[in-house]
Parts: structure tokens; sequence; C-alpha cells
């Protein structure tokens, strides 16, 4: 297993949530690393992408400011943590390996983890 996700969950608007995403090749700390997201009945969408050194880091416009991403190398592991979580960020939240090329296009990533789920209730 490349990457594992962990940390979804039932939460209720207004809550917070971090999601964790270990991954088992330590050259994966040398590249950028991002999350991504599908709600039932609609396309994976970009989310955040962090670089490998996580000085730099991008959102997406309905989560910047709310949502941070971040990783630390020492333990191979990147989070994404989600505050004043809203009904709409329900969906099944991936992390995935930066290849190259354009981030916020999910062909540009390579590895993917089988995804976890987040609930957000109104």
């Amino acid at each position: 297993v490349q990457l594992q996700a962990s940390g979804g969950g039932l939460v209720q608007a207004g809550g917070s949530l971090r999601l964790s995403c270990a991954y088992s090749d330590p050259s994966f700390s040398r590249v950028g690393m991002g999350w991504f997201r599908q709600a039932p009945g609609k396309e994976r969408e970009f989310v955040a992408l962090i670089s490998a050194s996580g000085d730099k880091t991008y959102y997406e416009d309905s989560v910047e400011g709310r949502f941070t991403i971040s990783r630390d190398n020492t333990k191979d592991t990147q989070y994404l943590q989600m505050n004043n979580l809203k009904p709409e960020d329900t969906a099944v939240y991936y992390c995935a390996v930066l290849r190259g090329g354009v981030y916020y296009d999910e062909s540009s990533y390579e590895y993917w983890d089988q995804g976890t789920q987040v609930t957000v209730s109104s």
C-alpha cells in the first residue's frame, strides 16, 4: 500500500476533522502531495496541494481559509485540517502524489489512496 488515508467521519456543520495520509515510499517526501474529493454524482475535484518541502500550498477557492494542508516528512504523513465544515464538503476525500503537470488536474497525480468518507450534517 503506497498511501493510506484516515480521519474521515461524520461531523455537524461548523465542526472540524483532520485527515491524515501516510505514505510508505520515502521518495514521496521529495514530491508534492495533494487532496481531492468526490461528492455523490459529481466529478472528482482538487482540494489542496502542498509542495515537497511544505513551503508552498494551494487551495480550491471554496476551502481557502477553512482547510489547511500540511505535511511531516519525518513521519511520512500529510494532513488536511478541515475547519468550519459545511454540508457541501461531504465527499470521499483522496490523497495523491503529484507526478507533474497542472496541480489542480487529477491526471497530474500518480498514486492514490482508496479514499476516506467525510459527511457533514446540517
